[in-house]
């Protein structure tokens, strides 16, 4: 037996327990040991990651929530080596979240890494991700997949992340927690949780509100998560998941370099986001299920429906600066289109997967495998329209068609133990997806407005192999190699040209991306209470989907030649007597476009000129020490991240910076009472930098500022019947 198979989470003692194993008491003894997490995404059912030819980590639930506002992802995986997560200072969009590169792109959402939730994707078929679902306060961990295994999930290149919310304790617990902070920012999360006879449940609400850090910035959000688990008999189990927000946001949008890098306006917005109100309203319900059957110890269905609407309404800017427009926008008659515009969507989606795990022994060489077919399908009626000041008053129609999106896919994925040192792990995946535009904007006779609609089916297949060499109980080795597959979004295909005006035909010419991806690693116990991970990636792709030309609020997209990166990724982490532990990520990235092309407005993108918005150097490190007497806990955090272009031609960039935060609070356990109270300081020395980047912006507004010295405060109560 391999000794660190078993010194894990708490997850794996108690499954290990369960199974006659190490008892929960003994593991809280060697509670220093437990560094290498189980996790389910990299091969479909529970394994230890150690043994894994797979670059994944796992963010714990004291890294999500100790310390944390809670409202996006860029706040906890900052820590995860190969993942870019700059936080946009606003809440009108995501965060800004790359793997190895992928993504670093999007405008809107998360692109390139597949997203869900307890195995419900938060991803629609084209490929367009949206995080921003789940409250991170119901969340227990967040696994995090990079390379050549996560195109077994579909149309994406880069990653897999996928959050799992909290199970119900044995005991009904109810509790709440209210946090306060810089720009009168506010937080209240209410929870309830428990078993009932055959059942248990898991609620939880929450409200957010902030004025923001810059001008315009303002926004407010309202979240509810409910979680039901049916143990139906011994074989059957039913969990059914719900999740609902509303959120108003405003959008400060980015600015441009004398603004940007001038102390006295990087908490300001150009005009033109005064004028227009750029800002956006939308709500979000999803439901979805899991239902798993055992038929027997070696053989497991398993169902996953889901059904959801999304509704959006985005006021966007069509000019730069608005400079000269003043005048001509508060006089109340501005022409057509040069205040704002509104862009409207109405999604309902569904979907679902269908899988069947099995495992054995071939001969003396056990085995396991799993088979499944997905489909789902997003259907947007999307209208576009100009308007006058602060959104009000429709002027004039730009677009009105029914956007549809549709996969189908099917896969196999598997291990095979050859002997008892050496896995090998193998998979494909056939992907069909399938874009479809219903104009109904048709002006016979006028120019761009005819029928444009029209389709467009992408099919590939993605074949992935890897082994795991574990030479020592200590130390295991291993390698892989895939093949990628990322079809353009319906925001990359929505005009094929902005330059000819508001009219413009879908762009449904694009081609898909498809990259050859290798993976070399290394997995140690350096000591009893160290952990070093350490992974060698190389990626080429065809055809990488890139910004062709931005203007008025509108963006093209092509396809470049040929991209490659290559990079490095190492994590150190350990855990030392008198409760300190350390951690320490870091992640060397260079991704840059391997062939020259011209785009349509004539501009050279020359091979070797750096992909835009991709970060050659980032480091996380993290000491932390925690008293258990006192129930005090701390932790001082550091971040380094390099300089960034931010377009394709590499003419301009935002340059690197270090900043520190530091977490501290204290926990009180009395009879059936917990509490808990903390304060985080962000940015201690107050350091002015670059927070995130909007790529290929035709208006050079590039930069978006981080926020200065700031501090949260949050306070806890938890009851136990």
């Amino acid at each position: 037996m391999r000794a660190f198979v078993f010194r894990l989470t708490p997850v794996c003692m108690a499954i290990s327990s369960a199974f006659g194993g190490i008892s929960l008491a003994e593991a809280e003894e060697e509670k220093t040991l437990i560094l290498s997490p189980v996790v389910v995404t990299a091969t479909r059912q529970a394994q230890n990651s150690f043994d894994l030819p797979v670059a994944i980590d796992v963010v714990n639930e004291k890294d999500i929530k100790d310390g944390q506002l809670q409202m996006q992802l860029s706040e906890s995986l900052i820590r995860v080596p190969g993942i870019t997560a700059q936080s946009r200072t606003q809440q009108a969009q995501d965060p800004q979240i790359s793997s190895r590169g992928f993504g670093s792109r999007s405008a809107f959402g998360v692109r390139g890494i597949r997203v869900y939730v307890d195995g419900i994707p938060l991803t629609m078929p084209d490929g367009q991700g949206q995080p921003g679902v789940i409250d991170l306060s119901s969340i227990k961990s967040i696994e995090v997949m990079r390379g050549p295994f996560s195109s077994l999930y579909g149309n994406s290149s880069g990653g897999v992340i996928q959050m799992f919310t909290a199970d119900a304790p044995a005991t009904p617990t109810i509790g709440a927690t209210t946090m306060f902070g810089s720009y009168d920012t506010k937080r209240n999360v209410l929870e309830a949780a428990g078993q009932l006879e055959g059942m248990e449940y898991m609620l939880n609400v929450s409200n957010f509100e902030s004025d923001g850090y810059r001008t315009n910035s303002a926004s407010n959000k309202q979240m509810a998560t409910a979680k039901f688990r049916f143990n139906l008999n011994e074989d059957t189990k039913v969990t059914a998941l719900v999740n609902w927000f509303d959120q108003e946001a405003q959008d400060p949008l980015g600015l441009d370099r004398r603004r940007a890098f001038s102390s006295s306006n990087r908490d300001k917005v150009v005009p033109s986001a005064l004028f227009a109100n750029t800002s956006v309203k939308r709500d979000h319900t999803q439901v979805g299920f899991n239902i798993e059957h055992a038929l027997n110890e070696n053989n497991k269905i398993s169902f996953i429906p889901y059904v959801g609407t999304r509704n959006n309404a985005q006021i966007l800017t069509t000019t730069a600066l608005a400079t000269g427009l003043v005048g001509s926008c508060f006089a109340g008659n501005p022409p057509p289109g040069t205040c704002a515009r509104l862009s409207e969507i109405n999604r309902e989606f569904y979907g679902a997967d269908t899988r069947w795990d099995n495992k054995g022994n071939l001969g003396a060489m056990p085995y396991n495998i799993s088979i499944g077919i997905t489909y789902g399908k997003s259907s947007d009626n999307r209208l576009d329209r100009n308007t006058l000041l602060n959104g009000l008053a429709a002027n004039g129609l730009n677009r009105d068609e029914k956007n549809i999106s549709t996969n189908f896919d099917q896969y196999i994925q598997g291990k095979l133990s050859l002997t008892p040192t050496l896995d090998v792990h193998a998979g494909a995946r056939h992907t069909k997806v399938k874009l479809e535009v219903k104009d109904n904007f048709i002006t016979p006779g006028a120019p761009g407005q005819g029928d444009n609609s029209g389709s467009v089916e992408y099919q590939k297949t993605t074949p992935v192999i890897g082994a795991v060499w574990k030479a020592t109980e200590a130390l295991n080795f291993y390698a892989n190699f895939g093949k990628g597959f990322e079809t353009p979004t319906f925001i990359e295909a929505a005009f094929d040209n902005v330059a000819g005006g508001v009219a413009s035909r879908p762009n449904l010419g694009l081609k898909a991306a498809e990259s050859n991806n290798t993976e070399i690693g290394l997995k140690s116990f350096l000591t009893d209470n160290t952990r070093f991970n350490l992974t060698f990636f190389n990626i080429k792709t065809k055809d990488e989907i890139v910004t062709n030309q931005t203007l008025s609020g509108r963006s093209s997209f092509t396809n470049a030649n040929d991209t490659k990166r290559y990079g490095v990724e190492m994590s150190l982490d350990s855990k030392f007597n008198n409760g300190v532990s350390t951690f320490v990520s870091y992640t060397y990235l260079d991704a840059k476009f391997d062939s020259s092309y011209t785009t349509t407005n004539g501009n050279l993108i020359a091979s070797g000129n750096r992909i835009p918005g991709t970060y050659k150097s980032q480091l996380y490190a993290e000491l932390a020490w925690q008293y258990q007497p006192l129930g005090f806990f701390s932790a001082l955090e550091g971040r380094y991240n390099g300089d960034v272009y931010v377009n394709d031609i590499n003419s301009d960039k935002a340059p690197s910076y270090t900043v520190f935060n530091i977490r501290t609070g204290l926990e009180q356990n009395l009879t059936n009472w917990r509490f808990k109270e903390f304060i985080r300081l962000e940015n201690i020395t107050d350091k002015e930098y670059i927070g995130s980047v909007r790529v290929n912006d035709g208006n050079s507004l590039f930069f978006e500022p981080a926020i200065g010295r700031n501090y949260l405060v949050g306070v806890s109560a938890q009851y136990k019947f």
